[in-house]
């Protein structure tokens, strides 16, 4: 098989002393338990209801007309055409990029929900009585199995598999949207899942202290503790794209991995409160919610070079596999050259070059 490759050689550095957390304008002392970036702006929910940012996270004003105003935004999403929200009274729904909000949750029985997620014309919801299903932009609800599981968190594989985290029954997958579960726990020693994430194939759980993050690279079968430079905690959050995978501890703050979760880095430098809800991606930044500081942004510019960043993170690609100048299959290094397959068909050559 003959494959075109890119002449672009990319670089990325490790972090510098100068690089550290800014907090966001307008989130301070705020108790901040979700985040959503959309192409226009970036939203945060917790405690207080939603608030929304222009300017990428800089500063953050109250976006919460109509929301509910009785208990937390504990989870955002959006489908291109509506931004939601999940609460502790259902879900509610944004035409207006956050300016007014109104509630869509017929069918929902039970109204305390924690997760919430959009793939393509379907929007799934994880609460504490099981999972719900909707497929007209949330104007009308249906059960979608788990009934009676305590669901703290949902995540979506390749727009066809789900993954469900529960508190005190492991981790669920379903193939059909629902409509049958099983359980898939094989290598976890937590019961408590609070947060789940898909990056192309890979799947992230964070599990219950003591624990800490799990790695299933063949759809959930077998999930492995990953050890190499993260902490043993509890995990409430996740942010990826095809370059980098963040992961958010309850007392550790945040961790990164560039090769796909094989090693971690710890990035703490003037986060105020270690204890991360959430975390987010935007153009340049990425973005952290804080349990009692609120939203902190760290520049994606101290982890990369722009050349990375022009060229990975604003690809909507996904990394299939990364291969010696051989062809031999391999994980990433450091300061060898590598060459990087996608599944649109591009390859590109990369010299992941680590400063000491």
């Amino acid at each position: 098989m003959k494959f075109l490759l890119s002449t672009l050689i990319l670089t990325s550095s490790v972090i510098t002393a100068n690089a550290q957390w800014q907090q966001s304008l307008g989130s301070e002392n705020l108790d901040v338990q979700s985040l959503l970036t959309t192409s226009e702006y970036d939203f945060f929910g917790g405690a207080t209801g939603a608030y929304r940012s222009s300017d990428e996270s800089g500063t953050y004003t109250f976006s919460n007309s109509g929301n509910d105003s009785m208990g937390p935004t504990r989870s955002l999403t959006e489908d291109g055409t509506f931004i939601y929200t999940c609460t502790s009274q259902g879900v509610f729904r944004s035409s207006d990029n956050g300016d007014n909000w109104n509630n869509y949750s017929s069918g929902i029985s039970q109204g305390l929900s924690h997760g919430i997620i959009s793939s393509e014309e379907n929007l799934f919801l994880s609460t504490l009585s099981g999972v719900f299903h909707s497929n007209d932009h949330g104007e009308n609800w249906t059960s979608a199995g788990m009934s009676g599981i305590d669901c703290r968190s949902i995540c979506m594989v390749q727009d066809s598999i789900l993954f469900v985290g529960t508190q005190g029954s492991g981790v669920y997958k379903s193939t059909d949207e629902g409509q049958n579960w099983t359980a898939v726990n094989n290598g976890l020693t937590s019961e408590n899942f609070r947060a789940i994430q898909a990056q192309g194939s890979t799947v992230f759980a964070g599990g219950q202290n003591g624990t800490g993050v799990y790695r299933s690279t063949d759809y959930g079968d077998n999930w492995t503790l990953l050890t190499n430079g993260i902490a043993s905690s509890s995990y409430r959050g996740f942010a990826s794209n095809s370059s980098i995978v963040l992961a958010g501890s309850t007392s550790q703050g945040v961790f990164y991995s560039l090769d796909n979760g094989e090693s971690w880095t710890q990035i703490n430098e003037g986060l105020l409160d270690l204890n991360v809800f959430d975390l987010e991606l935007n153009n340049n930044y990425i973005v952290a919610a804080t349990h009692t500081k609120g939203v902190f942004r760290f520049p994606l510019s101290d982890i990369f070079t722009n050349d990375i960043l022009e060229a990975d993170i604003h690809l909507n690609r996904t990394l299939i596999k990364v291969v010696d100048v051989l062809g031999r299959e391999t994980n990433v290094q450091r300061n060898i050259p590598q060459l990087y397959l996608y599944d649109d068909g591009s390859v590109e050559k990369k010299v992941i070059v680590q400063h000491r």
